[in-house]
């Protein structure tokens, strides 16, 4: 792992660069004399790790007193995208525009997105373990597609906060019953993207024993800024 610039926040927070191998990523640490609990924070559908409402999250859950870690996998962000992914994309763009339905197209886009992003993050979290200052246990926020995958191989996540807004592909509806760590799940009611039925109907097949539902009026980017908080909340009785 290669940091590449770093500066510090006016609450204390370190907020570094890094490149490992060919993936970018950003890191936030609090001002701590230990090793603080780790979370992996993606944004949903792999939008960019430099997305603004991402980084504010990031920022304020380091607050918290968390090391915070995001990256651009592999077909996210500005990583090169695939002919296949870049057809998807332009399919996607039609069907809506024409009113047709998207999830066949989805399932082509977001599902190799998973694919390709799971390996990515495990081995930059491999890498953020091994740093001094970071310790476990591991939490994971954000894209729940690709939470799910990863929570579902990888036993080191231990909490994990998901967003219900963005396509889940078949594949992980499955895997969520795998899924038994303490769940907080974030439904927007009225998001335009995200059949409720559907998030509901996800967040019943997790086979988590504690898992909570956070259900708000509003659309797909509506989510109130106090769930940032809350969710801090979840991560202390988790992680700490």
């Amino acid at each position: 792992m290669h940091f590449t610039s770093e500066r510090r926040l006016d609450d204390g927070t370190l907020e570094r660069e890094f490149t490992l191998g060919e993936i970018p990523g950003t890191l936030w640490t609090p001002r701590s004399d230990v090793p603080v609990p780790l979370v992996l924070m993606a944004h949903n559908n792999g939008l960019p790790k430099s997305q603004s409402r991402l980084v504010a999250r990031g920022r304020t859950t380091a607050a918290h007193g968390y090391a915070v870690a995001t990256i651009d996998a592999a077909g996210c962000g500005d990583r090169p995208r695939s002919a296949a992914e870049e057809q998807a994309r332009a399919d996607l763009r039609r069907a809506l525009q024409a009113g047709e339905p998207v999830d066949d197209i989805f399932e082509s886009l977001i599902g190799p997105l998973v694919e390709k992003a799971v390996p990515d993050w495990r081995t930059t979290l491999d890498a953020l373990l091994e740093l001094p200052g970071i310790g476990g246990p591991v939490g994971y926020s954000g894209w729940t597609a690709l939470g799910i995958r990863l929570a579902a191989v990888d036993s080191r996540i231990a909490a994990a906060g998901f967003f219900a807004g963005g396509f889940v592909p078949r594949a992980q509806r499955e895997e969520a019953r795998q899924i038994t760590v303490p769940l907080l799940f974030l439904l927007q009611w009225d998001d335009e993207g995200n059949p409720r039925q559907r998030a509901l109907d996800l967040f019943d097949a997790f086979g988590s024993k504690e898992k909570t539902l956070h259900a708000n009026l509003g659309g797909h980017t509506g989510t109130p800024w106090f769930e940032v908080e809350d969710g801090g909340r979840f991560y202390d009785r988790h992680l700490k």
